[in-house]
């Protein structure tokens, strides 16, 4: 592997299994390290730079804002944020939005959201229902909800108040809830990112919204990581035709500026008043900038048709070179947001792949990930296969 550091810093918190490689630039899809080797990215920041690097529309105008105004605080209206809040409930049919800075951060103001809407019904303690598999942080609560023990072992006690249930079974939930008169949301990724890339079915999502209607629950989705444009439309869940009551962002929203947002439906948007929630740095104009130069350039340059079209060149292509090895259990997702399983351990091709000069991620043990920037081109889709196919095969063959 490409040498950059031989041990971990003893100044910086060993709290990463890092690549030993360091990114110096980046051009489109591509980046580069301290050392001059270039790399085609697949990860993108782990699904964060929507635009890719150095987007020629993008740095002009964090450059400006930069030279405008950085931060202010939420003490003053940022206009900013009402921009891009028009921008998110124009596209969600929603109501109305609060910003953040993080996936995490988001996701945990949906839990309070959750709670406080219990409360304000007679619900003392009110509870949650997540997922096996999910993800959603690492703050106490969304650890807590989060179905991998891997995350929250040695974190204890955990919070409570949350009814796990598998995904697309809607008799499991039927039956994990009846009768307990505690529950008032939902609360799921339409794509699970972290873990393993596994899709909600659309059949399902349908089932799921007509049962939280039926029972007064918040139907919340986190599309952190499946959301702005990944699958090809806005947001994962409008694939089923459905509108959630509370929908975390985070990730691809500011193209690589640290952002989070938590839209809320008519049924939530009341929920927090003054004093129930807030921030320091969310809602900082040269975020808002991020978040409202992002949505425009997505539109202006047809990233969502995009998203769908190259993203499901390389999901054929995927399962035309792999789909059929014995070992491959299956390729799935949507748009650029994709995984291939095995069916063993495959964390070892995250370093093989950067020798390799392709940046990915393995999630779950055993699944390729894949959530490259929404320009990614056909011709590096290809590039793509070509060169984790024979890692992939070779792997295999062990």
């Amino acid at each position: 592997m490409t040498a950059f550091i031989e041990a971990a810093s003893p100044h910086v918190m060993n709290t990463y299994g890092r690549v030993p490689i360091a990114l110096s630039h980046g051009q489109g899809c591509r980046v580069w390290d301290v050392n001059g080797k270039e790399y085609l990215d697949a990860l993108g920041g782990i699904a964060v730079n929507t635009l890719g690097h150095n987007h020629a529309k993008l740095v002009p105008a964090l450059q400006d804002q930069i030279g405008k105004i950085i931060h202010s605080s939420n003490y003053y209206h940022v206009p900013g944020q009402e921009q891009l809040a028009a921008r998110l409930v124009e596209r969600s049919g929603m109501a109305n939005v609060f910003f953040c800075n993080s996936g995490l951060e988001a996701n945990e103001a949906a839990i309070k959201i959750a709670r406080k809407y219990g409360v304000d019904k007679g619900i003392a303690k009110p509870e949650i229902v997540v997922y096996e598999k999910a993800f959603h942080g690492r703050s106490i609560a969304t650890m807590s909800a989060t179905g991998n023990p891997k995350i929250y072992s040695g974190f204890g006690p955990l919070v409570e108040g949350f009814v796990r249930v598998p995904v697309n079974d809607i008799d499991a939930i039927k039956k994990a809830t009846e009768g307990n008169p505690n529950v008032v949301a939902v609360f799921f990724e339409t794509i699970q990112g972290e873990g393993g890339i596994n899709p909600m079915r659309i059949e399902y999502l349908q089932q799921l919204r007509k049962l939280c209607d039926e029972r007064d629950w918040l139907m919340m989705i986190d599309e952190v990581q499946c959301g702005m444009g990944r699958t090809g439309k806005w947001f994962a869940h409008q694939w089923a035709g459905i509108v959630p009551d509370v929908m975390p962002l985070a990730k691809g929203l500011g193209s690589g500026v640290p952002i989070g947002a938590v839209v809320a439906g008519p049924k939530a948007a009341n929920v927090l008043q003054p004093g129930n929630h807030g921030t320091t740095f969310g809602g900082n104009p040269l975020a808002m900038r991020a978040g409202n130069e992002t949505i425009r350039i997505m539109e202006e340059d047809g990233l969502l048709h995009n998203a769908t079209t190259v993203g499901l060149h390389l999901k054929t292509a995927l399962q035309h070179a792999l789909g059929s090895l014995p070992g491959v259990k299956e390729v799935r997702g949507q748009g650029l947001m994709l995984g291939v399983e095995l069916a063993q351990p495959c964390g070892v091709l995250v370093g093989q792949a950067a020798d390799a000069g392709l940046l990915i991620s393995v999630t779950a043990d055993s699944v390729i990930r894949l959530v490259p920037p929404l320009i990614l081109t056909i011709a590096e889709a290809d590039e793509i296969v070509a060169k984790l196919t024979p890692l992939v095969k070779a792997l295999l063959a062990q």
